[in-house]
């Protein structure tokens, strides 16, 4: 392991833990499985102990604490079992960034070989497809063929004032395929200047960090920013929040990044959706990348009180205090059964409300929510909110 896997900053403030187990009381990995090993405060522990241990003065005073190689693979596991949701950076009282340090300290078990090796899996799947499932790249915007109404060109234009991002769950995962068929039919409504990238479209890289590959991602970025440019778009749209995420931090600042609520937000304000009535009570789940990442609450909300006849009732847990879904992380493929707990934890909390459908903005979060209720056999909705508005939409004739 090594210092150089974490900013200088993530260093001088483990110290400043005062171990008051917030973080712990929020985490949904330790709410549904009661292990308080899952936690962020039992982590940063350990962490810290790590740090002393490694070189110079310290690891000779804090030798006799070393883990052995088992106990730092079991470490490794333990942290990898994270959604990365940040709900324990939210609650944490000194402000410690520690979404941060999980994405480094990932970084720094991969290059200590102590952690699961599923994991390799995404990193050997970006760098030969280009995107997260190892699917042919040449098929990013076959969900096109499934829309009745699309144009002849598919979306794919030389030039474009906006460029759609689709992301990989969404062009590739038949679950949420909807979305951005959703999303270009709002776009087709309120006629909308847009363009997909198509198959030079790559993985943004966000799977890269929650594998421990940060390292990785630059290829990708150089190449998205690079075809984006060639388009002359000004300005890029996302319905997934992990993308918009990952923009936002690690690309070159040269575009204008917005989640497709802020957009079409404006689309509504301006009267450019045609809509009707819609009568349907929903819940709203806050996306941990969209909500805690982007800090964008009101938008999504404002957009569904717009749709007339839809009703919206709030969970509990809300805005930034958010339940996760179980959804992000990569922690459905290191254990599958947590990622179903917490799902589960989230679908109760919304059914609580009386909602007829839960509505949220994430495809992962969508595809998530969607395979437990329907395992569950579940009376209960999910959609993205681009398939609400479309569901809204006044119906043109042919």
């Amino acid at each position: 392991m090594a210092n150089q896997d974490y900013h200088f900053t993530e260093i001088i403030t483990l110290d400043a833990c005062s171990s008051c187990s917030l973080c712990a009381d929020v985490c949904p990995a330790v709410l549904a499985t009661g292990d308080g090993k899952l936690s962020g405060f039992y982590r940063l522990h350990l962490l810290k102990k790590l740090q002393r241990s490694r070189s110079g003065w310290l690891a000779k005073l804090f030798k006799k604490y070393r883990m052995t190689d088992e106990e730092l693979a079991q470490f490794g596991e333990t942290v990898f079992k994270c959604t990365l949701c940040g709900n324990c950076q939210e609650v944490c009282p000194l402000g410690i960034r520690l979404t941060d340090i999980w994405v480094s300290l990932r970084q720094d078990l991969v290059h200590s070989s102590a952690y699961p090796r599923k994991v390799d899996m995404i990193g050997e799947n970006i760098s030969g497809s280009h995107n997260v499932f190892d699917e042919d790249n040449e098929e990013r915007a076959d969900w096109v063929d499934d829309m009745q109404d699309a144009p002849d060109d598919g979306f794919i234009k030389d030039r474009a004032e906006v460029v759609y991002f689709t992301g990989c769950v969404s062009a590739y995962f038949p679950m949420a395929q909807q979305i951005p068929i959703a999303l270009a039919r709002v776009f087709q409504a309120a006629g909308v200047d847009f363009t997909l990238l198509g198959e030079d479209e790559w993985c943004c890289g966000f799977p890269l960090l929650g594998a421990g590959l940060r390292e990785m991602s630059q290829e990708v970025i150089d190449h998205n920013v690079a075809v984006i440019k060639a388009k002359g778009a000004k300005t890029i749209v996302f319905a997934c929040p992990s993308c918009l995420q990952m923009w936002r931090e690690y690309y070159p600042p040269e575009f204008r990044l917005t989640h497709f609520t802020e957009y079409v937000f404006d689309l509504v304000r301006a009267g450019r959706v045609p809509l009707q009535e819609l009568p349907l009570t929903v819940t709203y789940h806050d996306p941990c990348d969209l909500g805690r990442g982007a800090r964008v609450y009101e938008k999504p909300r404002q957009v569904i009180r717009s749709l007339p006849g839809v009703k919206l009732v709030e969970m509990t847990r809300n805005r930034e205090k958010c339940a996760c879904c179980g959804g992000g992380g990569n922690l459905e493929m290191i254990d599958k059964d947590l990622s179903a707990a917490i799902a589960k934890e989230k679908v109760e909390e919304a059914l609580a409300t009386g909602a007829e459908a839960i509505v949220t903005a994430c495809q992962q979060c969508v595809r998530t929510m969607n395979t437990y209720v329907k395992r569950n056999k579940i009376q209960l909705e999910v959609l993205d909110i681009t398939q609400l508005i479309e569901r809204a939409l006044v119906e043109t004739e042919e």
